[in-house]
């Protein structure tokens, strides 16, 4: 997509941390994209991964999903000699800086430790225990409380058939870009297939191909995609009708064969 890099590869001092087993591998270049910007990265097809005296020339395979509503990714990254290994977006946003190598040897420069003070003796002054009384504590009303958690749905791994209804756009806090995403909330969520599977409300990227369809709160959709378990936060500092109305908790990846109706 975008200029490749010259072809540095010095494994010397590398440390390794190959993922666990199966990852995430990219759909398609969409998905490697939207995935790419979520992470607050240009899209390119090759990046650097630096060491303190050297920098080494990889490739993004995909990237692992952890955390207990899964909305946190680890990058799978692919050396020129075909080691893998894995590492936060944040870090692989900062290897990209020029001046990232000068600041990581900076950072780990040895400064000597100043002696610890003796702490002056003062004495202590005995008090005598004063009698006091339990507290009474008063009775608070009951607060209720919206129901947060995720409903217990096994989902598929595959992509499969979507009906659903656009509920209202919105915007969420990417902290890996430090600013806020479009995104469309959707509501009467369906997997279908023989024993339809409710999922009630699910978000997805605004992206191009979504803009295209010039989505409206009411619009009934039906499209092929996958989806994860991923909680959809809140944005920053944006107009109350582009704040989310309620907890969503499932997310649609990569739609395709978008019908509008």
């Amino acid at each position: 997509m975008v200029n490749k890099l010259p072809h540095v590869e010095d494994s010397v001092g590398t440390m390794y941390l190959p993922p666990k087993g199966e990852y995430e591998r990219f759909v398609d270049d969409a998905h490697y994209e939207e995935k790419i910007r979520e992470w607050g990265l240009s899209v390119k097809k090759e990046y650097w991964y630096k060491e303190r005296t050297h920098q080494r020339a990889v490739t993004i395979k995909g990237f692992e999903v952890y955390g207990k509503t899964q909305e946190h990714n680890t990058i799978v990254l692919e050396f020129q000699d075909g080691s893998l290994t894995c590492i936060h977006p944040a870090y692989l946003k900062e290897m990209q800086s020029p001046n990232f190598t000068k600041s990581a040897i900076s950072d780990t420069s040895v400064t000597p430790a100043k002696k610890k003070e003796k702490p002056s003796e003062v004495p202590v002054q005995k008090t005598e225990p004063t009698e006091s009384k339990p507290a009474v504590k008063a009775e608070q009303p009951e607060k209720k409380t919206k129901n947060t958690r995720a409903p217990k749905i096994e989902l598929p791994t595959d992509k499969v058939h979507f009906t659903a209804t656009v509920k209202q756009m919105a915007l969420t806090w990417n902290h890996f870009n430090e600013d806020n995403d479009e995104v469309v909330v959707l509501e009467n969520v369906v997997i279908q297939q023989e024993e339809p599977v409710e999922i009630g409300l699910a978000w997805c990227s605004h992206s191009k191909t979504l803009k295209k369809l010039e989505l409206e709160p009411g619009n009934s959709l039906e499209f092929d995609a996958k989806i994860v378990k991923k909680k959809l936060a809140k944005g920053k500092d944006v107009d109350e009708e582009f704040l989310i109305e309620e907890p969503v908790h499932f997310k649609i990846n990569n739609p395709s064969k978008l019908q509008k109706s």
